[in-house]
This record gives C-alpha cells, structure tokens and sequence, in this order.
C-alpha cells in the first residue's frame, strides 16, 4: 500500500457516510498521519446487512493514531450538517477537508423508480454534496491547504450510461457538476476534485448490487484511499480535476495493482461511466493485463447440435433443476424479452409449484423483466457472461424487482453445475 508520508498530520476532514466503505478507509488512511477526522453519517446502531457505525468507525480512526468527532449527520437536513461542522470547528479550531462520499442508489429505469428514491438519490447525491459543500467552504478558505474532494465519476455523456439508470446518473453526475462549478469558482482558493475507481469496490453495497461471487472481481477500497490522499496531499492550486484511482497512483510510482485486488489474478469488474461499449471494456481490461470476465459474442455463440436450437436447449436444462426448493427460496416471476437471431418471449415461474418455464409471456405478470441479445442470453445462462457484467456493460436491461433479478444469479449457477 501507499506509504503515508504525514501530510495530513493535524488537519481536520469532513467526511460524509465515514461509517463504513470508501469513506472509512479515507478516514482510516488520514488518521495514520494522525488527522482529525469528522464522521457524518446516519448509522448508529448497527445494520444487519451493513455493517458498521459512527462509532465503531471512530474507535477505528482513533486506533489508527487519529482523533475522531462522531456526528449523526443525514446530509439532506441543513439543521444537521450545520450542527456537526459547528462542532467540527468547536473541537478541532477548523475544517480543511470535505469529502463528499455519502450517496445513494437504485440501477432501476424510468418507469420501475419509484419517485421516493429519485428524491433520496437527488437529495444525498446532488442536493447532500452541494448543501454540505456550501456550509464547509466558509470554513475551507480560512484553511492554508484546503480540498473539496467528492467520490463522483468523469462527465461522460455517452447514452449507454443513462438508458438502464436514468435517476442514478443524473443523480451522481451531479456531484461530478458541483466538481466543474466549484473547481472554477474558488480557483486559487479550494482545491476540488472529483475521484472514481476504475474497477468495482468491495463494499457492503457492493455485495447487495452485486449478489454472490461478486467480491472476488473487486478491489478493496484501500486504493480509492491511497489515491485520495496523494489527491489531499497537493496544494490548493491542484483542482479541477476528474481522476481514475489508477491513474494518480500510477502518476506517483504504484505499479503493483494486485495488492488490491480482493482475490490477486481474477479478473476485474470495470466501474460505471467509464467506457461506453462491451468492446473497449475488454481491450481495456486486456492492455492492464486481466483476462475479461466476458467477450463481444460471436455469431458462433448461438450454434448449437441440437434441432430445438439454443435459446429451447437452455430451457431444457432449466427445467431439468426446478424443483419446490428453488422456487421457496426464489418467488419470483421473470420475463425474458430476447432480440436477435433467436428472438422472442420467454418466461421462467419460480413463485409456484415446482416452478415452470416455457416461450411465451408468464401466466401473470412478471416481477423482472430482462431484455438482451438472443446470443447473450445463452452465453449468461452457460456462466459464460456473468450477468453484473452484461447489466453493467450495457447487454442486460433489467425492469422490475433488481432484489429478485439477483436471486436468477443463484440459478445460473446451478445451471453451470448441470453442464449446460
């Protein structure tokens, strides 16, 4: 890992959703220089799903060798951001970092995003980065080195990104805007930047979007850290800059990227927003040395020996592994909606019975509905293309339940075990 180099020693960050993940581990990396760190996030009692508190969190940042401020903060609510970073400056004397971690989501479409979650995502995302940055900054340009860093991806405006997830990307991109406008602003007085992986992060979140298996094609959040605090270690003039982990650490000498990987040699999911196609995913992946956890498919794909062709034979076999167990344990109703050489409807029963599978549209309607390439389907149902990747990359739209749509994941498997 990146070797502190006491840059940070006595200053103070501001780190929103500091309880668990990326937030924590850029609190954990400062502390070693012995930083104040402020801690405002929601969590204090623990989740069962998500581990972690402001407080755990503080006892971890003062083990670390820092001095930490506990803060319930829900970053929607002035009151209470206004509240910590009065207490902030009470204790510390000042603020001269903000990170901006906190954010939410839902990879849902238009239709199936519930406008409760389009306000949560709009309110912590966009509105929580502004609020927050707006009642620091006063505090910021007393400081003799001060940063705005937010965890927020480059602009990139290519539509791939916005089709499955329209909430969400307007939604993050606007803590990437607040990076363009603030950068301008206060240039020569805040350093602000925006920083973003370039593969997925293990975090809690991660594991629920991601479902099982998803940890080993991850980096730890350790590098997102490392390059966070070459970001925080610059001068104030050092703005206005949209960074990849790998690209600051590789600027600065890190070479050896395995030391991250959560399981060394296995290949990498890339990260959203930064590339628009199946394609320059793999030969991106293929010029960092990783084998691509899927390839473009080719008309070969869909051949197959069997007269009842592929998209019949891979029915087949789903149907060989129903049984009352898998739909106990599953309830749920999808609807593929296949394209293609072999398109057409399909839909597989897993909420009754013994569950059932067939062409056609399910006997009601569907709680997932996924439509994709006829190719691609029968590539994702043979564990040839893990589904995450086909939903990040673009060949997988998902409607519906996105709980559910991972539960299907737990079937491939088991398909894969039957040889398909």
């Amino acid at each position: 890992m990146l070797q502190n180099t006491g840059k940070l020693a006595g200053c103070t960050l501001f780190i929103t959703g500091a309880s668990r993940g990326i937030g924590k581990a850029i609190a954990l990396k400062a502390a070693r220089d012995g930083a104040n760190i402020v801690i405002a996030a929601k969590t204090v009692e623990a989740h069962p799903k998500l581990p972690g508190t402001i407080y755990t969190a503080a006892q971890e940042v003062e083990a670390a060798g820092g001095k930490a401020l506990a803060c319930v903060v829900d970053i929607r609510d002035e009151k209470q951001i206004g509240e910590a970073v009065q207490k902030a400056v009470d204790k510390f004397g000042g603020i001269d970092i903000l990170v901006n971690n906190a954010s939410a989501i839902s990879l849902t479409g238009t239709l199936e995003t519930p406008m409760k979650k389009v306000d949560l995502m709009l309110g912590i995302n966009l509105r929580g980065t502004y609020l927050t940055s707006k009642l620091v900054i006063p505090h910021l340009l007393k400081s003799r080195s001060p940063h705005i860093l937010n965890l927020s991806p480059p602009l990139n405006l290519n539509p791939t990104w916005f089709k499955n997830h329209t909430a969400y990307t307007m939604a993050k991109y606007g803590m990437s805007m607040c990076v363009l406008g603030m950068s301008e602003e206060f240039k020569g007085q805040i350093a602000v930047n925006a920083l973003w992986p370039k593969t997925a992060i293990q975090t809690a979140a991660m594991d629920m979007l991601g479902g099982e298996g998803v940890a080993k094609q991850c980096r730890t959040a350790d590098i997102v850290a490392d390059a966070a605090y070459i970001i925080l270690s610059q001068p104030k003039d050092y703005t206005g800059h949209f960074w990849v982990d790998e690209d600051v650490l590789k600027e600065h000498g890190v070479l050896d990227f395995d030391q991250y990987a959560v399981q060394p040699g296995h290949p990498l999911l890339p990260d959203f927003f930064l590339d628009g196609t199946p394609e320059k995913l793999v030969q991106q992946m293929e010029q960092h040395g990783a084998t691509p956890a899927f390839t473009p498919a080719s008309s070969s794909s869909a051949t197959s020996s069997s007269s009842g062709g592929p998209i019949e034979n891979t029915f087949d076999v789903i149907r060989g592994i129903l049984n009352e167990e898998v739909v106990k344990s599953t309830q749920a109703i999808y609807q593929f909606d296949l394209s293609g050489e072999h398109g057409g409807v399909w839909f597989l029963d897993l909420k009754s019975g013994s569950g059932s599978a067939g062409q056609g549209q399910p006997p009601v309607k569907a709680d997932v509905v996924m439509a994709m390439d006829s190719r691609d389907f029968t590539e994702m149902f043979a564990g040839k293309l893990k589904p995450t990747m086909a939903f990040m990359s673009g060949k997988l739209a998902i409607k519906g339940d996105m709980t559910l749509a991972i539960k299907l994941d737990k079937l491939m498997s088991r398909m894969n075990k039957a040889k398909l």
